[in-house]
């Protein structure tokens, strides 16, 4: 792998399948004496410029578990928050720690602390990219399609501009997992993104229908991502057609699984009979997150 995971564009096939081999191997043995300590002697900062539940708590109990001390920052009480440059804090942190975690708005930010640190810089959310998640869904659908991507369809309900939309397609065009995005004209996704030759394809409808056909996977995002609540009432009505619901769900094949990053917004972009329905496997996801970001560590940090 590249020193660092800004997003998945920089990623390559061997890199997925040594993310999901590693993520499989670390899931089996956490907790046993086979659980193997990479970080041992490590510090690694954890910036945070958003409120987070997931991504803190997987990271910072990741990073124990790997034998290394995470060091926990909000960004707006260092100095950044008070106008030190990108690389001045870079050279600082580095003299510190073997590592650095950052969730932010920028993904500029996150490109400059890693172009001025020796040590790996991981992306853990910006307004553009949120790679470890794109990366864990992948992984967990691999787990409940027996070890085999190759093949299928994840239908994407919601915003086709957002963050987890720009990874996921990145993710599914270097798994082979054809992706159709199902979003209305004023959050189409990124064409340049749409563009991209890779071994699975991304599509964009306006038609929720359309996009469901033959899915196997089914996800949908939080309407109003942080940084975009002024926004809130207007996306809500344009987005309402796009919701997540049974008779939608009941449109894709049968069996068909349904993912969530989270927080769930229940009763805006999905139900509760879905997601508390048996295709949700959310939490099984949500729990994703935790191995596949230490494997991610142990490649970049260990």
């Amino acid at each position: 792998m590249n020193k660092d995971l800004l997003s998945c564009a920089e990623l390559t096939k061997d890199d997925l399948n040594a993310i999901i081999e590693l993520s499989r191997k670390l899931k089996k043995e956490r907790g046993t004496p086979a659980a193997i300590k990479p970080l041992a002697g490590k510090s690694i900062g954890m910036i945070f410029a958003k409120s987070s539940t997931r991504t803190r708590v997987s990271f910072e109990v990741g990073i124990q578990e790997l034998g290394g001390y995470p060091v926990v920052l909000d960004q707006g009480q260092t100095q950044m928050g008070r106008g030190e440059t990108i690389p001045d804090t870079a050279h600082v942190l580095e003299r510190y720690l073997q590592g650095i975690v950052i969730r932010t708005y920028k993904q500029s930010d996150v490109e400059g602390l890693a172009a001025n640190s020796r040590y790996p810089v991981i992306n853990a959310l910006t307004d553009e990219y949120h790679p470890c998640q794109a990366l864990t869904d992948i992984f967990t659908m691999w787990e409940y399609s027996g070890g085999n991507l190759a093949g299928l369809k994840l239908a994407y309900l919601g915003d086709g501009a957002s963050n987890m939309a720009n990874s996921l397609m990145l993710a599914t065009q270097l798994a082979g997992i054809d992706m159709a995005i199902a979003a209305p004209e004023e959050f189409a996704p990124m064409q340049s993104i749409l563009d991209r030759k890779a071994d699975g394809r991304s599509t964009w409808t306006t038609d929720v229908t359309e996009a469901l056909r033959d899915a196997d996977f089914i996800y949908t995002d939080v309407w109003v991502s942080m940084g975009f609540e002024a926004e809130s009432r207007r996306r809500m009505e344009i987005l309402a057609p796009y919701q997540l619901n049974m008779a939608n769900l009941k449109k894709a094949k049968p069996g068909a699984k349904v993912l969530h990053c989270l927080p769930a917004h229940r009763g805006e972009e999905i139900t509760d009979d879905v997601m508390d329905s048996d295709a949700s496997i959310v939490f099984d996801q949500a729990e994703n997150r935790l191995h596949v970001q230490k494997a991610i560590m142990t490649l970049l940090m260990g």
